[in-house]
């Protein structure tokens, strides 16, 4: 007897589910997507006369001629439309002087690393003989001063 009711129980079942799988896909077509439109004709192969919003918009860019005319005006300090060895290695020259501890015009190991041995002792504050986060992060380089652009 168990097993009748049981096989009505999965009749039942399965009848009830073919009808919401059928009662699913005639849903689905009445919800469809309505029809694509109608293919637009191909554009012309000649440009407008206009133009159009993105080349208007469209920042212009820097050529590599006038990313080096900018390089050049920077390492001529005179601007006399000449580099000459003085202007381009003064920076050089000044760095080098403040190694060079004794003044001979060479740099010796101990006078090239007391720079990065001073700079440790300075930021190991609690003189451990390592460096936490925070100590390590105040050996950083400064960032450059930069240029307001704006005079607002």
């Amino acid at each position: 007897m168990t097993r009748l009711v049981a096989g009505a129980i999965a009749a039942l079942l399965l009848s009830s589910g073919a009808f919401f799988m059928y009662s699913s896909k005639s849903a689905d077509a009445a919800a469809a997507a309505p029809a694509a439109p109608p293919v637009a004709p191909a554009a012309p192969l000649i440009a407008a006369a206009t133009p159009t919003f993105d080349a208007v918009r469209a920042p212009p860019l820097a050529s590599p001629k006038s990313r080096e005319e900018k390089r050049f005006a920077r390492a001529d300090k005179d601007d006399d439309g000449r580099i000459t060895s003085a202007e381009l290695f003064e920076p050089r020259r000044k760095a080098f002087a403040k190694l060079d501890r004794d003044g001979n015009g060479t740099l010796s190991f101990d006078e090239w690393a007391v720079k990065t041995v001073t700079k440790f002792a300075s930021a190991d504050r609690d003189r451990s003989g390592w460096l936490t986060a925070a100590e390590f992060a105040t050996t950083a380089p400064k960032a450059p001063k930069r240029k307001s652009v704006c005079s607002c």
